[in-house]
């Protein structure tokens, strides 16, 4: 498709990566997050169709932007070969599936279990991603903007789902959170597994192996002690970081008197 490859050249405009905590940066944090606060404070009394309506709509534009992206990588990047390591699954990319399904499921465990696994583990992304921004600057103005919009984009569902009530509140609720997170890790590996061959072994989703991971400390860890070893300290160390992001969403929950009394 000559046409297609042709747009994608014509929007890889270059840049010099923003530097971590220069103006960009900084910039598009703060001013990023005060609006994800005010829009989620807006819409914190909708109803169900409206929650819909709002998961599906981020949802779908995460999926049109991710192709975008996918295309980018594809025709100018890889010059007309995938680059699997960035195969849309990986923690930050789930909830562009997330979104759409969960709204569409009858209330219950499983969609709690996502409304809660967004708001701990896709919030401690988003957030992440800006507290350590490198791998979310690039050197094309589409890219980096894709980067910063998507993650923050997780960071406003995360904010929306708790200002909406739809959050982990309890520990059980963080439970359920953890077990698709477990869930989504075991999908992860077997998809790393099945396209191992094919991505010669590049692909890495999750970072859950058998690649050795990528990550600061993971890495060192990997490469001396195996990547089942990185793996095993990578995921409690994963679900502690949505645990620390839980803790203010339950004691926020608990003030307002949310949380049922048995």
């Amino acid at each position: 498709m000559a046409w297609l490859e042709s747009f994608i050249n014509a929007t890889a405009w270059g840049m010099e990566k923003p530097a971590a905590y220069g103006a960009f940066h900084l910039t598009f944090t703060f001013v990023g997050i005060a609006v994800c606060i005010i829009a989620a404070y807006l819409l914190r009394n909708v109803g169900e169709r409206e929650n819909r309506i709002t998961l599906i709509s981020v949802g779908v534009f995460l999926a049109i932007t991710e192709i975008y992206k996918q295309l980018f990588y594809y025709y100018h990047i890889g010059q007309g070969s995938y680059q699997w390591w960035i195969f849309p699954f990986q923690l930050c990319s789930v909830p562009m599936y997330l979104c759409i399904i969960a709204p569409l499921l009858k209330s219950g465990k499983i969609q709690s279990g996502m409304y809660n696994f967004m708001t701990t583990f896709n919030l401690l992304g988003g957030l992440m991603a800006f507290i350590e921004p490198s791998g979310i600057v690039h050197e094309y103005w589409t890219l980096t903007l894709h980067a910063f919009v998507w993650h923050m984009s997780l960071i406003f569902v995360g904010f929306y789902l708790i200002a909406s009530g739809r959050f982990a509140k309890t520990g059980k609720d963080f439970t359920y959170a953890v077990y698709t997170f477990l869930g989504l890790c075991v999908i992860a590996f077997c998809i790393n597994l099945v396209f191992w061959k094919a991505s010669a072994g590049d692909i890495n989703m999750f970072y859950v192996g058998p690649r050795n991971s990528p990550l600061l400390v993971f890495k060192t860890i990997s490469q001396k002690l195996g990547w089942y070893i990185s793996t095993m300290l990578y995921i409690p160390t994963v679900c502690l970081g949505a645990f620390i992001i839980y803790l203010p969403a339950h004691f926020y929950a608990k003030k307002k008197g949310l949380i049922k009394q048995n």
